[in-house]
């Protein structure tokens, strides 16, 4: 029993489960090949695809509905190159001793390290913030839920939704991140949740030679009659 006003669904239509499996199948060969990449083109990207997948980043599902969520789209040249210097002295401080010798050895095998030139190099730079809470023109706030989780669903949404178009991502989170607000003239309620550069890859890019586990080390499926 509902007690707010409801709509009927009628988001999906109605398919054979053949062709379910067949885009199933076909989504999965295409998030295959998506690598993180940092080496990137500085080939401009048209702002409308970017905004069609920021846009198809804000239909994911959120605690109450309450979207808490906010990204900052960068190509400005100016803007692009004030958060490289503060992505890399904090990135510096990082690798000189903030990070633990496990924590290197386990990055040892992506050849990273404190100088971000992508920052810079690629088109655009979405800062995507988390909302802790909302808060109206007058300070009043409103308490947001799962907010952490919600972010990181529209997250999803949005690095699938680039690759979708065509285009090369790369997740970037120095810590701490408190500069972008302060460079982007963010509010105190959000918090940098992920700095996300998108482009085109450069003309030889190339990408760390890792492997994915394997399904049956993460996917373990409980029917009738299996216990």
């Amino acid at each position: 029993m509902h007690d707010s006003e409801h709509l009927p669904y009628d988001g999906l239509p109605a398919l054979p489960e053949q062709e379910m499996l067949a885009r199933a199948e076909a989504f999965h060969e295409l998030v295959v090949r998506r690598r993180t990449v940092r080496d990137f083109s500085s080939r401009p990207v048209p702002r409308d695809i970017i905004a069609a997948c920021v846009q198809a980043a804000g239909q994911a599902p959120s605690g109450a509905n309450m979207q808490p969520w906010h990204f900052e789209v960068v190509g400005d040249p100016v803007i692009k190159k004030k958060i490289r210097l503060a992505a890399e002295e904090e990135e510096q401080q990082f690798y000189d001793g903030r990070a633990s010798e496990e924590w290197l050895n386990a990055l040892a095998p992506l050849g990273t390290d404190a100088e971000k030139p992508f920052l810079e190099i690629a088109p655009w730079l979405i800062v995507i913030f988390e909302q802790r809470y909302g808060q109206d023109s007058d300070g009043a706030k409103t308490r947001y839920y799962y907010t952490k989780e919600s972010v990181g669903l529209a997250s999803g949404f949005l690095i699938a939704a680039l690759h979708n178009a065509g285009l090369a991502s790369l997740t970037h989170t120095p810590s701490p991140m408190g500069f972008l607000n302060k460079i982007l003239g963010r509010p105190g309620n959000e918090k940098p949740f992920l700095l996300l550069v998108t482009g085109y890859p450069a003309e030889g890019a190339i990408v760390p030679a890792i492997t994915r586990k394997d399904p049956g080390q993460y996917i373990h499926f409980r029917e009738a009659g299996d216990s």
